[in-house]
């Protein structure tokens, strides 16, 4: 492989890795991670200068991409030169899926899992993934067989929980799904066991069961579900409006999300273009996840999106309005517009 491909696909992976290992701490000392990577950065610098060839290094760094959509074309090339790099195709599955393209994300994954066949993080997001590229937005054989092999890896992994019991659901067994869910309500915080009951009770009420009873943990769940509320006014751009005819019916997405986390939203409320200008409230009870909520978090990054295909994952032709880091609470209210140029 060339120079610069690899120091591209390192870059990649890095910054993959140091997502999932830093995040966590990131969440609670910024100073602490933003000093220890500055460190990180300077030490290998300097080792590099006194062990290695600089010149090197730096006639390949000439080399690397000019933007994110060749560094995926070097990728996809490499990997096809070398196709036994799990963690390759795992990141080349996460990238795609953050550039709408579900349906290649999810072939992406299926080759990382043919490689990784019993790593449970690695099964579920394949399995997520493809449901996200299923045009009818459910769980085949193929992902659910892999959601019960990651819990058969590990037990009582809770998106592999989760899946499970919305596939269960799908396919007709509400009672199973519930009874699938009730496990995870000890598990994770308040707020998040307050959505998921309603979850629950609702998969319950199909089967034509009682709803739970009510239980301790549901008071503080009712006093945090607020927390972190967003308050966002979202706006079209006249100058765009003036310039492009767009259907009343278009939908606009209004999204929260991990700043650099995967692209699946925290919090996500569904309008139409006609709807605009209009100021709505975000908090956990937007989430389509259960296992992650608006109230855990310290930071999100906001968009709204016009979307033609109605889809909530991104697709191309989509139009977005500049991202808004947040950090959580916030006080005052966040405005997106969609159609803005960039000053």
């Amino acid at each position: 492989m060339v120079m610069g491909t690899f120091i591209a696909i390192a870059v990649l992976l890095t910054l993959a890795v140091l997502v999932g290992v830093l995040w966590p701490l990131w969440r609670e000392s910024r100073t602490l991670v933003i000093g220890g990577v500055i460190a990180l950065g300077l030490a290998t610098f300097a080792l590099y200068r006194v062990i290695g060839t600089p010149a090197s290094i730096e006639q390949a760094a000439n080399a690397m991409p000019a933007s994110l959509e060749a560094a995926i074309a070097e990728l996809r090339t490499e990997l096809k030169r070398n196709p036994n790099q799990p963690e390759g195709w795992q990141l080349l599955g996460r990238t795609l899926a953050s550039e709408g393209k579900p349906a290649e994300a999810s072939d992406a994954f299926a080759q990382a899992v043919k490689l990784l066949p019993d790593d449970p993080n690695l099964l579920v997001e394949a399995a997520q993934a493809r449901l996200y590229a299923s045009p009818d937005r459910k769980l085949d054989a193929q992902a659910i067989a892999w959601v019960q092999h990651a819990l058969s890896q590990q037990p009582g992994h809770q998106r592999a929980t989760w899946l499970l019991g919305i596939s269960q659901r799908q396919n007709g067994h509400p009672a199973e799904a519930a009874k699938t869910w009730e496990p995870l309500l000890s598990e994770v915080d308040p707020a998040t066991a307050a959505t998921l009951r309603q979850q629950i009770d609702a998969a319950r009420k199909e089967a034509g069961l009682p709803p739970l009873p009510a239980a301790a943990a549901v008071e503080p769940a009712v006093q945090t579900a607020g927390a972190n509320a967003l308050t966002v006014k979202v706006a079209l751009d006249p100058d765009f409006a003036s310039r492009v005819r767009l259907r009343g019916e278009t939908t606009v997405f209004v999204i929260a999300r991990i700043p650099g986390g995967p692209p699946m939203p925290v919090a996500v409320e569904k309008h139409t273009l006609q709807d605009l200008p209009l100021t709505l409230t975000l908090d956990d009870g937007d989430s389509p996840m259960p296992t992650q909520k608006l109230s855990a978090l310290k930071e999100v990054e906001l968009i709204a999106r016009l979307s033609a295909s109605g889809d909530p994952m991104r697709q191309e032709g989509d139009l977005e309005s500049k991202a808004v880091r947040v950090t959580l609470p916030a006080a005052a209210p966040v405005e997106l517009v969609l159609g803005a140029t960039s000053p």
